[in-house]
């Protein structure tokens, strides 16, 4: 297969992320006799610095002519200035708009080797397997806002507004899950648009998921189950603000969001993947970041916008005999533990994945 894969390193540790993901997807390429073409762009805080716009117009039509996208990270204290005229967010927000993203895809799996490594006690996070699909494209991130003065008196405000497809489409997306349960979080007992996204997110499920378990949870209970029983959800879909929320909180489970990848996906065209970290300014150029994250969204990369499961598949066994091997990042080493750099964690996955 011939693919053309757009990179994004973005701001921060993004560069450094991406650099080893790059090398395992060229080594994947290589092995399994594919071509992978990786040009790079600017996004971010860097594009605003470069170009004025942190989505630039080349970039925004390289993504559109891609078949997938990986991006590091955005952002940072350099360009956190409320008052600032552009941010780094906005182009994240802008491609998932342009592209049509609406689901985001966040799986959240405990390592069998870094049970230890988390929060929380073994026994209450083994067996944990969790796919959060959260709505990408609406709600309160992109409703009406606005800022209000009178006199010494401010009013903000900020919208959250759901239509009937923007719930069908991302319901019906999360109702292919992996198994046979779907957890619908809202809060419904409050808010008037929770009330409409409970009535279409059950319509979807009982006209055309009718075989799925499925269960409606309140989003404040919903961060209380996530800490006492993440065993028992499956597949968990919500909205954008309520997604944005308990996917940090589930990132913690496995002991590190150095670990966890994300896939942003739409009806057709392109797909965006990256890491669920951010861009970490205070480690940055240090080698010390942990790039498995970024790694394992190559790999959804791999399953989900080119349909190469046995790659995608390879990718992640690899990942997983690195940290069975007792190899650490800084994020997970334990205490008097040397931990692994950057380049030579990627160099092992590299070497674990030509081993087979």
């Amino acid at each position: 297969m011939d693919a053309n894969i757009v990179l994004i390193p973005g701001d921060g540790i993004g560069p450094e992320v991406i650099a080893e993901a790059k090398l395992v997807l060229q080594r994947t390429a290589e092995l399994f006799g594919h071509a992978f073409e990786m040009p790079e762009h600017a996004m971010g805080g860097c594009a605003i610095d470069e170009f004025g716009d942190p989505l630039p117009v080349a970039t925004l039509d390289a993504c559109k002519s891609s078949q997938a996208i990986l991006l590091g990270a955005v952002g940072g204290p350099k360009w956190d200035d409320p008052k600032a005229k552009t941010r780094p967010e906005a182009g994240l927000l802008r491609i998932r708009k342009e592209l049509g993203l609406f689901a985001n895809l966040r799986p959240v799996k405990p390592h069998g080797a870094l049970l230890d490594s988390s929060p929380l006690k073994r026994q209450y996070i083994e067996g944990t397997d969790i796919l959060f699909v959260r709505e990408l494209t609406g709600g309160i991130y992109f409703g009406e806002s606005g800022l209000k003065s009178d006199g010494d008196q401010e009013t903000a405000f900020n919208s959250m507004t759901y239509s009937t497809h923007e719930i069908e489409r991302v319901a019906a997306r999360a109702a292919m899950g992996r198994r046979k349960k779907l957890t619908s979080v809202d809060k419904a007992n409050v808010l008037e648009v929770s009330r409409l996204w409970r009535r279409v997110a059950e319509r979807v499920v009982r006209e055309e998921f009718a075989e799925l378990e499925y269960e409606v949870v309140l989003v404040d209970a919903m961060a209380m189950h996530l800490i006492s029983r993440p065993a028992t959800f499956d597949v968990v879909v919500t909205g954008n603000l309520f997604g944005d929320i308990l996917t940090d909180e589930g990132a913690m489970l496995p002991g590190s969001m150095g670990l966890l990848p994300s896939a942003s996906i739409g009806d057709s065209g392109p797909g965006l993947y990256e890491p669920i970290h951010g861009s970490a300014p205070d480690i940055a150029g240090q080698g010390v970041a942990n790039p498995l994250a970024t790694i394992l969204a190559s790999a959804m990369l791999l399953r989900h916008s080119l349909g190469l499961e046995a790659e995608a598949g390879a990718v992640e066994s690899a990942v997983q005999q690195v940290l069975d091997a007792g190899h650490r990042p800084r994020d997970l080493a334990s205490k008097g533990e040397k931990p692994i750099g950057t380049r030579e964690l990627g160099r092992l996955v590299v070497e674990a994945l030509s081993a087979g």
